[in-house]
């Protein structure tokens, strides 16, 4: 099958890996970002950051669907990579600490939900810490634990290498999606994921 896509849609050089692989996170830090089979045979990398507005549209409006017609029934797998724009966006890199941490107590998603959800509170904050903090009893998290992690190095560490290996495949604004080999750039219609998904799923499924 050939794949009509327009010209939003960019190939990646062969030489672009994908954003996270193994050789630089574990297994572990990987899985607590990803929704969906391990055997789909489409996967998706969302390179985002929490404070961007055109990431929260993506996540409030269009996500939902991506996940009930595509992630839930086993077709796509999806994983989400952090790209903070710090000059843009300065407290980008708190609230992804806080779901990094959450993801540690196995609430990533339901975290990134509510940072999203809760953007226009936190992200005009001198100080975003306390509020997003506060999450932590929404979601149940041993808030204890939560402070702990939050002041780990090594959740900086991970926010840094994705937005590495984001600028290694491609990425140069959020939100960005690698899609097997292809970047798609900017929070675009259902439609046109829905397009794309169902084309790669269809090659994918017929090898």
């Amino acid at each position: 099958m050939r794949l009509t896509l327009p010209a939003l849609l960019v190939l990646a050089a062969a030489a672009l890996a994908a954003p996270t692989s193994a050789e630089s996170q574990t297994a572990e830090q990987i899985a607590a970002r990803t929704k969906g089979a391990a055997t789909a045979p489409v996967t998706v990398y969302e390179m985002s950051d929490f404070q961007c507005p055109f990431c929260r549209r993506f996540a409030t409006e269009t996500f939902p669907t991506i996940e009930r017609e595509f992630i839930a029934t086993g077709k796509v797998k999806w994983i989400y990579v952090n790209l903070p724009l710090t000059d843009l966006h300065p407290n980008a890199v708190p609230a992804a600490q806080f779901a990094l941490c959450a993801g540690r107590q196995n609430q990533f998603w339901p975290a990134h939900d509510l940072i999203f959800q809760h953007q226009a509170t936190w992200a005009t904050l001198r100080n975003p810490a306390p509020f997003l903090l506060s999450l932590a009893d929404t979601l149940r998290l041993n808030r204890a634990a939560a402070t702990s992690c939050l002041q780990d190095d090594a959740i900086i560490e991970e926010i840094r290498q994705d937005a590495a290996g984001s600028q290694r495949a491609g990425a140069q604004s959020t939100p960005t999606f690698y899609i097997e080999g292809l970047l798609v750039r900017g929070a675009q219609p259902v439609g046109l994921f829905r397009h794309l998904l169902d084309s790669l799923h269809t090659v994918r499924t017929r090898r």
